[in-house]
């Protein structure tokens, strides 16, 4: 098996929530004691129904929110106890992917602008080199170069999501984690952009966390799969483990609703 680069031990989050006003606050658990680990060039998948922690889950490993315990191994340091420049030094080896390709966007920024972000925040680069890696970024995920000085309303879901790709690319991260990146796609773009994901991990050696509702969209990605539910892992294994000798009745039921989608059929 490949080397290890990520290693999520007992991680939990917790939030406190109010039904009402008058109401007193009440302790919401939305991961609880998760640990899984994730090796070089591999694409785990994690799925569960809406509302099952999955988001949670993966704002904490990246620390969009701070986990409340557990510990982040990141290339073999404590990502969790990074702070100031060597935390901003171990993102760049660590990116996101999300849901809404145009909400994830600013819509006052030009599509050069919005993939160059990444690097001009390092600022270790010439304007050249930028622009160099802006447009030999651009045509690795498929988009037109004339496209470099338009704006995000301007394209369609799929076209933002190459975009949203670019961006998360061009520091050349070692782990991407997709959170539901084709749910708001036509089937017909998901697919386009699922095989664009399997290329880019071929060719820059990218693992993916890759977080879905959709089991069948996650088979046809995945190398390993973890089932999620109410904030805890239920079950976990290879695609053929899961997905042809699923041991839990939730992941049972999952499985049988997954629709038939001729894109993905072998």
């Amino acid at each position: 098996m490949n080397k290890e680069i990520l290693k999520v031990e007992n991680l939990s989050k917790s939030y406190k929530t109010k039904k009402h006003l008058f109401a007193g606050a009440q302790e919401h658990v939305a991961v609880r004691d998760v640990s899984f680990t994730l090796h070089d060039g591999e694409v785990l998948g994690i799925v569960g129904e809406s509302g099952c922690g999955k988001s949670t889950l993966v704002k904490s490993i990246i620390r969009m929110i701070e986990p409340d315990s557990g510990s982040i191994e990141l290339f073999g340091r404590d990502f969790l106890k990074l702070k100031g420049k060597d935390l901003k030094r171990a993102r760049r080896d660590i990116r996101m992917i999300f849901q809404d390709p145009y909400s994830s966007l600013n819509p006052r920024m030009t599509v050069f602008d919005i993939i160059a972000e990444p690097l001009y925040t390092e600022g270790r680069l010439s304007k050249k080199e930028i622009a160099d890696k802006v447009t030999d970024t651009m045509k690795r995920v498929g988009l037109d170069l004339s496209f470099a000085r338009r704006y995000p309303h301007e394209f369609s879901g799929g076209q933002r999501q190459r975009i949203v790709i670019a961006r998360a690319i061009i520091t050349n991260p070692r782990i991407i984690i997709c959170d539901e990146p084709v749910s708001a796609l036509d089937v017909s773009i998901q697919a386009k952009v699922l095989n664009l994901l399997n290329d880019l991990k071929d060719e820059l050696g990218i693992s993916y966390i890759f977080i879905s509702h959709d089991l069948e969209v996650v088979r046809h990605i995945a190398d390993r799969v973890v089932v999620m539910k109410d904030g805890e892992f239920i079950e976990q294994g290879t695609c053929s483990e899961v997905f042809d000798h699923a041991r839990s009745s939730y992941t049972k039921e999952l499985i049988d609703s997954i629709p038939v989608i001729p894109e993905f059929a072998s």
